[in-house]
């Protein structure tokens, strides 16, 4: 038999009784959110060395005991709608439990009205418990990718950004939805930033990679009887832009996996139900800067406004300096927008003249052409 490695953050009370068996050593360990109330366990059979207890549960005076012999004990937060130490990323499932259309209970909704009472200036209780969940997906990210120590994933993740409020069945609509289920067939992980628009063409393309090209397109003309309208900046819009996207799942409910990093920051928008793993996070900026770090095979670009450029730029200088370890392909998925309309990569083409990332810039209509040029152009070290 296969023993397992002993980790050093143990999630969950069935990762405790693997390591429980295999050592009483918990020296430089880290337990998240498990309940020992049920357990036996006599601790002072327990080596406890910098060892760290992240909002578990425990019998009467057994944390008081635990802190008096050095451990740090992390205690729950009160009267907040979200588990700042969860041990796993969200599903939309989870997200949406308590949704209806026309009175939405959503833990979704829950959390965003939570976080917005004190969205620019949070109480001291508020902002740790925040930064402690950010944390919890940070290292949920971790474990679905499995970085090595290189910090390369074993999953070859490629994101897709563009326009929150293109379209559904709108041109690059389309041809990015394409391009997410060819990139996932052929053994790609797609990743957005989990809203409507271009993210949600991405993760339903590669929730479609099993289904033909028709069935993707019979999906999309489902989708497209209902629109997200974003006419509010402090409403959260869910009601008929969630509709639709149910029928999709119903008639189509075996999908491919991907993953969705979206934010409360922007909680008008609703997240899309395409993805299979959500990592969710209080935190924009950590958000934004995860979702260009992870994309080491490459990022594909549709058109999009202010916060699609920024993000480019944001890659830009990654890859400039090659602060992320490798440098990763940059794929613009529109001549028009790219050269036309804003001069973006021609731009961005003369910048990094010199620069090892050059040759991996590529200016595209098409999702196969996107695609391949992703294939042939892998993720270069930067060392």
């Amino acid at each position: 038999m296969k023993i397992k490695p002993i980790k050093d953050l143990i999630h969950n009370l069935s990762e405790w009784k693997v390591l429980d068996r295999q050592t009483k050593n918990l020296t430089n360990k880290v337990i998240q959110d498990v309940n020992f109330i049920q357990q036996n366990i006599n601790w002072e059979d327990y080596t406890l060395c910098n060892t760290t207890f992240l909002g578990c549960h425990f019998k009467q005076n057994e944390a008081i005991h635990l802190i008096e012999r050095g451990a740090f004990v992390y205690p729950k937060f009160a009267d907040i709608p979200y588990n700042p130490y969860r041990g796993k990323l969200y599903t939309w499932q989870e997200l949406m439990k308590g949704y209806d259309p026309n009175d939405d209970q959503s833990t979704d909704l829950k959390i965003y009205k939570h976080f917005s009472k004190h969205k620019y200036n949070p109480p001291l209780s508020e902002a740790l418990a925040q930064r402690l969940h950010d944390h919890s997906i940070d290292d949920g990210l971790r474990r679905i990718l499995e970085y090595d120590d290189a910090g390369m994933t074993k999953k070859k993740v490629v994101g897709f950004m563009g326009g929150h409020s293109t379209a559904r069945n709108s041109e690059f609509y389309n041809e990015t939805a394409k391009a997410a289920r060819l990139a996932t067939k052929k053994g790609y992980f797609v990743v957005t930033g989990g809203g409507p628009g271009i993210m949600e063409a991405a993760n339903l393309g590669a929730y479609m990679a099993n289904y033909s090209k028709e069935d993707l397109k019979i999906a999309i003309d489902i989708l497209a009887d209902l629109e997200f309208i974003d006419d509010n900046k402090t409403e959260y819009l869910a009601r008929n832009y969630m509709t639709n996207a149910k029928k999709v799942l119903d008639l189509y409910p075996n999908g491919s996996e991907s993953l969705a990093i979206p934010t409360w920051f922007y909680g008008h928008e609703p997240s899309n139900l395409f993805a299979t793993y959500i990592a969710k996070y209080f935190s924009n900026s950590i958000r934004e800067d995860m979702l260009l770090t992870i994309s080491l095979f490459g990022l594909v670009y549709a058109p999009g406004s202010a916060g699609t450029t920024q993000e480019i730029f944001q890659e830009a200088a990654q890859n400039h300096y090659g602060t992320s370890g490798y440098y990763s392909p940059m794929i613009f998925l529109s001549k028009k927008r790219y050269v036309e309309d804003t001069a973006i990569y021609s731009v961005l083409h003369q910048l990094a003249v010199g620069k090892t990332y050059k040759e991996l810039l590529f200016l595209t209509d098409t999702a196969e052409l996107a695609i391949d040029f992703i294939e042939k152009h892998p993720p270069i070290p930067a060392n």
